[in-house]
């Protein structure tokens, strides 16, 4: 069993930055991919980005990418989202997903309880 803790969501102003992290219980957390989605109101949930245990693997949804980097820290059992030049359309909830493989998927092992993530333009 794995449990995801997310934090560091918050309110910030269009062009600011948020570092998101997920503390991840159990002892095999290298062993899983690890990843965020998120889910604005109304819509469904979208993928944000993943990387695999050794961090050797990493994928972003392209409204992300150059904007947003995930990183982990085996040691701490911890998986991290940097996220700059935040635009309103960033605003969602943000969720931590865990996975046995290379990547997270929406059918993800285990999930967070969710990070609200707010940008005003």
């Amino acid at each position: 069993q794995v449990q995801l803790v997310e934090s560091g969501g918050g309110l910030v102003q269009a062009g600011a930055s948020l570092r998101l992290s997920c503390a991840a219980s159990g002892r095999t957390f290298s062993t899983y991919a690890m990843g965020w989605f998120r889910q604005a109101p109304g819509k469904e949930r979208q993928f944000v980005s993943t990387i695999s245990g050794s961090g050797g693997n990493i994928y972003y949804a392209e409204s992300v990418k150059g904007r947003f980097a995930i990183s982990r820290d085996n040691a701490k059992d911890t998986v991290y989202l940097q996220m700059n030049s935040l635009k309103a359309e960033d605003t969602a909830v943000y969720y931590c997903a865990a996975r046995r493989g290379v990547v997270i998927t929406p059918a993800s092992d285990y999930w967070g309880q969710g990070t609200q993530v707010t940008v005003s333009s």
